[in-house]
């Protein structure tokens, strides 16, 4: 039990700096200076000021010194990047497993969150990414004999960054051929390889799987509370991310479902 309030504080504390690299990664500003600061008034936010969760509540999510509304992007960052590793504790343990997918799980969020807010997937995030997924596969398969159950061997994470950038890349070029529209922009096409070199060649079709499955879900939800037509623009990055993590916890279920052993 203590060990998952350790989880749940530790991705909370993690959170709040993902919230410092959603809101300056797009503009090209470093993540590291100046403090974290109100964006409205500039005001430098004390660490007293800036504790995960708790500071919005006591502030009643409003900045100290201007009173501007501070947006509630901020906690429920805080807040699910805290689930996401209580719930990788409670599937891993304290083990190579957990420190790999968490580290990739916390880039989803900031890739999530910055395409919703932009529609922009950073380069910065998903370029290193690729070669990270393929160097956490490699260290994994020499230093702990490969048994970690969801960090890929080497070869599955190369095969899943050619034919998650692969799949991508020719399903926009025949999109773009057939309608003269471009569908899909170079940014996903980087994410679902690194989403492969992560979690190796068979997360790729159940990512996009899941990703389609919430995207009809989400697209239909909005179509019917808005009134939005048919051609309703969804960012795809976050139902990548969403497929990928989804695929974390019952990728394997699934797979075995469809493709029973033996």
């Amino acid at each position: 039990m203590m060990l998952l309030v350790i989880a749940f504080l530790f991705g909370a504390v993690v959170g709040s700096f993902l919230n410092v690299c959603i809101a300056r990664l797009p503009k090209g500003e470093s993540i590291v200076r100046p403090p974290s600061h109100c964006p409205n008034c500039q005001a430098q936010i004390p660490f007293y000021w800036n504790v995960p969760l708790l500071s919005y509540v006591f502030l009643l999510g409003r900045c100290r010194s201007c009173k501007k509304s501070i947006s509630l992007r901020y906690p429920l960052v805080e807040l699910l990047t805290a689930v996401v590793a209580l719930s990788l504790m409670r599937r891993f343990g304290v083990s190579y497993s957990f420190f790999v997918i968490f580290l990739f799980a916390a880039a989803l969020i900031v890739i999530s969150f910055i395409d919703l807010d932009v529609r922009i997937v950073p380069d910065v995030i998903s370029l290193p990414g690729i070669v990270l997924g393929l160097l956490f596969a490699v260290v994994g398969y020499f230093l702990f004999d490969g048994t970690d159950e969801i960090v890929p061997s080497p070869l599955s994470s190369l095969i899943g960054i050619l034919i998650g950038g692969g799949f991508l890349l020719g399903t926009a070029w025949l999109y773009e051929k057939i309608t003269g529209v471009e569908g899909m922009g170079g940014g996903d096409i980087k994410l679902l390889a690194m989403i492969g070199a992560f979690l190796g060649w068979p997360s790729v079709p159940v990512t996009l799987f899941f990703a389609s499955l919430v995207g009809s879900v989400v697209g239909l939800a909005l179509m019917l509370t808005t009134g939005a037509g048919r051609r309703l623009a969804l960012p795809f990055a976050p139902l990548l991310c969403s497929g990928a993590v989804l695929f974390i916890f019952f990728g394997e279920s699934l797979i075995r479902l469809y493709l029973p052993p033996g």
